[in-house]
């Protein structure tokens, strides 16, 4: 692929387009709508609606907006979609509080037409809707047997449904019945989001264009052990930011003051830096610090040398020197892969390296120099405050499963459709 093919938004992009604009492949071992016949056929379709409301109306609608490809294309192909999905924790029992038929009215201004909203549903009442009707089942947690995986959930499941299309990649990590247990009793195909999400995947991860370089942030390293030592086998270089610095910067002997660090993580940390020396992937960590006395918007602060932390503040960023090298690492790189802050990016001034750090990484994306992969946890927040979101080549609305497919780990819903 050319240097200039690189900045392309899968986010807008679909099908067969979207994967051979980021890695000119199309023989996952996955199947897609593109693969499946569906006129006429009911399509169960595992999707992401697990939305913030505020009691009466969903404030955010992004996961909605991010369906809707699916939902069109499945109806386009002269199928109805049959959507399933969980919302909240209801623990196995029906709750009021957590039904879906909050999301219906935000669901049918996405799709432009009417969802027909199915507390329990069977096969005939499915079968005797109009041709292009839309469907959402009743929250599938509302059943104990959803998050057991329990086969006859799973079994009842198919029993609605011709062929199942998971759309869900954000509950991908889970193996429960709507997620994984299902996959297996129905032909099966990733919707076009989830599609997006392993595509990106794939070229960030399993086929990337090297240099790689991965950013890792966050309060703690004990959270991401298995994502450090996942990419220092895989990444060329790993930028480390945020509190988890501070434990790389103390395991080296330094005196980070009162900032968060977990001390007695050090030796871990030493030992994920010989695992990279052995990698032969290099590990960036700031060479100066922003240090205040008190984690608060505008504190007063100074910027010192990475072994200069007074013993009475704490770090609450990364300085200008560190983004520079930051910067110069991404210039050499052909390939990002973006996961949490490099400081405390919710106040200022302590967002400034992770939003110039981002700012570069969208420049390099715009000019077609870089392929740029982000998600998990704070990410989207804070490249969403960066202003470079938009710029990015991909970015994942998953938080679990994005992170688990990048500590290399399998994940039960993408494995059943490999092997369906």
């Amino acid at each position: 692929m050319k240097g200039g093919d690189r900045a392309v938004d899968l986010r807008v992009v679909s099908g067969r387009e979207r994967a051979n604009a980021v890695n000119g492949r199309a023989d996952m071992a996955w199947k897609t709508l593109d693969d499946m016949d569906l006129d006429g056929k009911l399509v169960l379709t595992r999707v992401d609606l697990n939305v913030p409301v505020d009691g009466t109306n969903v404030t955010d609608t992004t996961r909605i907006d991010r369906i809707v490809p699916t939902i069109t294309d499945i109806l386009a192909k002269g199928g109805t979609p049959v959507m399933l999905a969980h919302f909240g924790r209801p623990k196995g029992q029906p709750n009021p509080a957590m039904s879906l038929r909050i999301v219906v009215p935000a669901l049918e201004a996405a799709v432009g037409r009417e969802v027909t909203f199915v507390e329990r549903p069977d096969r005939a009442s499915l079968e005797a809707l109009a041709a292009g009707a839309v469907v959402l089942i009743e929250n599938t947690r509302f059943s104990a047997m959803e998050e057991a995986n329990d086969p006859r959930m799973a079994q009842f499941l198919a029993s609605l449904g011709d062929v199942y299309c998971n759309d869900a990649f954000s509950a991908a990590h889970r193996a429960h019945a709507s997620t994984e247990g299902v996959a297996h009793l129905l032909p099966n195909c990733a919707g076009r989001l989830m599609e997006a999400e392993l595509r990106a995947l794939e070229a960030a991860l399993s086929e990337p264009e090297r240099p790689v370089v991965a950013v890792v942030g966050g309060a703690k390293v004990s959270s991401k052990l298995d994502l450090l030592g996942n990419l220092v086998r895989k990444v060329d270089a790993l930028v480390i930011g945020g509190g988890m610095a501070n434990t790389f910067l103390a395991a080296q002997g330094l005196d980070v003051g009162k900032s968060l660090a977990e001390h007695d993580m050090t030796d871990t940390a030493r030992a994920i830096m010989a695992k990279a020396e052995e990698a032969a992937c290099e590990i960036i960590l700031p060479v100066d610090v922003v240090c205040a006395t008190e984690f608060a918007e505008g504190a007063d602060n100074i910027t010192v040398a990475a072994d200069a932390c007074p013993s009475d503040r704490m770090i609450l960023d990364a300085g200008p020197l560190s983004v520079a090298r930051v910067a110069e690492v991404f210039e050499s790189a052909k390939t990002l892969i973006w996961n949490g802050p490099l400081g405390a990016f919710e106040i200022a001034p302590f967002d400034a390296a992770t939003n110039a750090a981002a700012a570069h990484a969208a420049r390099l994306t715009r000019a077609g120099k870089l392929i740029s992969v982000a998600g998990g946890g704070d990410t989207v927040a804070a490249l969403n405050k960066a202003g470079a979101a938009d710029d990015f080549t991909y970015i994942s609305s998953a938080g679990g499963a994005f992170l688990e497919w990048m500590e290399g780990k399998t994940l039960p819903g993408v494995a059943a459709l490999e092997r369906g």
